[in-house]
């Protein structure tokens, strides 16, 4: 059965005077790595890559990470939003630097996420998320609604569900969830042929669908990559990239 997977690895290393992680993020249609430096308890410097993207334009978002630096560490991983326009910025790359931050915050060596969502059937699909190999979240959805378990049963993924996770849910599990929201939403994708869509949407949601942006931002045909069968494979090219940092890191399987 085909379905969506992504996976997050986080590694960081730090002194008393500082520190650096690295994070890397692989699905069916991105690849993105982000570094985080911090000092004293301030980011000093965020900067991204992009090994695999789905538009031309997404490359020049790499910069704007940056406008993160100053912010002070923070164990809320959505607080970025609260620094800079996510609007501006590759929602992905900016999701990533994000739990990069908040990693910090908490002096975290190693964390990853797996999230998998099978192809919907009749409009619905389970979604799951495991942390560090422990299966953490499991909903049932069904476009952007959340038809349960409880507390999410109702909870509509499209419409301020960022501001009840964080005033509902206890921190660790905020950020789980809004992880595995992401991924939900992400998976819609799946359901359609989004190579025949020529550019970026002009939506204004993310730096590519800038309306200024978005008719010059190109598909990249062939940039969607098929995980369901290779979970394995997700990440396995940047192992040697996050080198001695992820040496507590969990097998790759």
């Amino acid at each position: 059965m085909q379905r969506f997977r992504r996976r997050i690895e986080l590694a960081g290393r730090r002194d008393q005077q500082g520190g650096q992680v690295r994070a890397v993020l692989e699905d069916d249609f991105h690849h993105f790595r982000v570094v985080v430096d911090h000092r004293g308890g301030v980011v000093t410097a965020v900067r991204g890559e992009t090994p695999r993207h789905p538009f031309t334009a997404c490359p020049g978002a790499a910069p704007e990470l940056n406008r993160l630096a100053g912010m002070h560490l923070d164990r809320i991983a959505n607080s970025v939003t609260l620094h800079t326009d996510a609007t501006q910025q590759c929602t992905h790359m900016f999701d990533l630097a994000g739990l990069a931050i908040a990693a910090a915050a908490r002096g975290d060596r190693y964390r990853r996420y797996d999230i998998e969502v099978p192809r919907h059937v009749d409009g619905r699909a389970p979604a799951r998320l495991m942390r560090d190999g422990v299966l953490v979240l499991e909903w049932e959805v069904e476009g952007s609604a959340i038809l349960g378990p409880a507390p999410y049963a109702g909870v509509d993924m499209r419409k301020g569900m960022a501001r009840w996770a964080l005033g509902a849910l206890p921190a660790e599990e905020a950020e789980a969830a809004l992880v595995l929201r992401r991924c939900a939403l992400i998976s819609l994708g799946r359901l359609k042929d989004i190579d025949r869509e020529p550019h970026a949407h002009l939506t204004g949601r993310c730096y590519a669908q800038q309306p200024e942006r978005a008719p010059q931002a190109i598909r990249i045909v062939g940039s969607t990559w098929d995980f369901s069968e290779r979970a394995d494979a997700l990440c396995l090219d940047d192992q040697a990239w996050l080198g001695d940092f992820s040496d507590s890191a969990l097998p790759t399987s």
